[in-house]
């Protein structure tokens, strides 16, 4: 086998465990979104504004925990994975710190609703569920750091089997929290939220218990020793990991905005873009999981000083996930309707979700490219530039020119949803070529940094 089938064969066993466990975490939301609809509009409309405030705030706590896996792989790299407990724990105090400031974010919803003028209904609904969301923040931050030490060694399966632990608790507990069953009142949309906490943990303690019991992580001892606070380190992977963040929050926060702008256009309007959102995010877990394994392959080979591999490597990486893109995207326009129709059987949102999935097509093309690129430069440890890259593209372009269809006659009349949904793609466009763009002057130009 040749070097560039050699590494595509390894990509494809590194990502396909992070792409099982990203499409089970992604599928409790698929899930949330069906069985709330089931109960109405309103209800499902919650889910997705109450999805708004917390997903911004928590995948900034994830970003900052992003910069670790690079480091960690790196060490693995260099076999010297006794580096990596210290380390660890210093990611795990950013986590709980960051925890606590998202939960007392998520207790201003109501404030921040009222500013909206939601509907009171749908207002009330969304700040139930962000309430009992809120109990799950710190474990699902506290579960990152575990999972990016084991990814860091290149030992994905953890990642999938908790995947599915997660999936396994979700449907019973939205059961019964949604519906109302065993003796729990039937609390709609906003039972989402506690079901959704109830998994954060289910997910941390059995990742804790396999990380203790499995040989595989026999030499990284993760549980063998306490580390105090190493405010020095802290500090140093919040400035590598801050710019990570900041690109996350970027670009999801333009979504989240897309969908408060959207609020007063009515539940079915939010139902409809949430439907294509969501099966969006389904698919987007495809060219996610290749960026994944790039950053960690890419890290593993700088820390064996094999830079021509790491750059083969990315090539790869990018011609994978591109491919996927393209089957996707012809999957997505065949099958519009009968996806719409899975999550709401309202002709209203049904009608709306199936003419977004034309321009969610167009979408999953530059998403392929942007991730597996951005991956890429974690990999590098060139973090910096998604900061500029994701600003300038999702705001600068995405956003202005999304609202500027959206909601004015500027350039044409009014075109609502749809019109954010064009931004969204000019946007992407502008991020896949300019990531692109900057990873070939980083391998061009590259000086060597060392480890932490």
């Amino acid at each position: 086998m040749n070097q560039f089938g050699f590494q595509a064969k390894k990509l494809v066993q590194l990502a396909l465990p992070v792409l099982i466990a990203q499409v089970t975490q992604t599928m409790m939301g698929f899930i949330d979104t069906v069985m709330a609809g089931r109960v109405s509009a309103v209800d499902m409309a919650a889910v997705a504004i109450g999805g708004s405030l917390w997903l911004p705030a928590l995948l900034f706590v994830q970003g900052l925990l992003m910069a670790f896996t690079p480091v960690f792989a790196h060490h693995h790299g260099a076999n010297d994975q006794k580096a990596i407990q210290p380390i660890a724990f210093q990611a795990a105090y950013i986590a709980i710190i960051g925890s606590l400031v998202v939960i007392s974010f998520l207790f201003f919803a109501p404030q921040i609703f009222k500013w909206m003028g939601l509907e009171p209904e749908l207002a009330a609904l969304s700040v139930e569920y962000l309430y009992g969301f809120a109990w799950g923040v710190p474990a699902f931050v506290l579960y990152q750091v575990l999972r990016g030490c084991s990814e860091g060694i290149s030992y994905t399966l953890p990642t999938m089997v908790i995947g599915f632990v997660g999936l396994a608790v979700n449907i019973p507990a939205n059961y019964i929290f949604i519906y109302g069953h065993f003796g729990v009142p039937a609390m709609g949309g906003a039972g989402c939220g506690i079901a959704t906490a109830l998994v954060f943990w289910a997910m941390l303690i059995s990742m804790t218990i396999y990380m203790q019991l499995h040989s595989r992580f026999k030499q990284l001892a993760p549980f063998s020793a306490f580390h105090l606070p190493n405010w020095s380190t802290i500090w140093t992977m919040t400035k590598h990991g801050m710019p990570i963040a900041m690109a996350l929050f970027f670009e999801v926060s333009l979504f989240a905005i897309i969908a408060l702008l959207l609020a007063p256009m009515g539940a079915n309007v939010v139902a409809g873009h949430q439907i294509a959102l969501n099966f969006s995010s389904i698919v987007f877990m495809l060219p996610l999981s290749i960026g994944i394994a790039v950053s960690i392959r890419v890290g593993y080979y700088l820390g064996q000083e094999k830079e021509v591999v790491a750059k083969l490597v990315t090539k790869v990486g990018l011609l994978i996930a591109f491919s996927l893109a393209m089957l996707t995207a012809i999957i997505t326009v065949a099958f519009r309707t009968q996806i719409a129709l899975l999550y709401n059987n309202n002709p209203e949102v049904v009608t709306l979700a199936g003419s977004l999935m034309f321009l969610a097509a167009l979408y999953q093309l530059s998403d392929s490219v942007q991730v597996v690129a951005a991956g890429a430069l974690r990999g590098y440890k060139d973090t910096r530039s998604a900061f500029y890259i994701t600003l300038v593209s999702y705001w600068a372009i995405g956003m202005v020119l999304g609202y500027l269809l959206a909601q004015t006659d500027h350039i044409v009349p009014a075109m609502g949803a749809h019109g954010f949904w064009i931004g969204l793609i000019a946007g992407l466009t502008s991020a896949a070529l300019l990531f692109a763009l900057r990873l070939k002057y980083i391998q061009t130009h590259r000086a060597a940094i060392s480890p932490l």
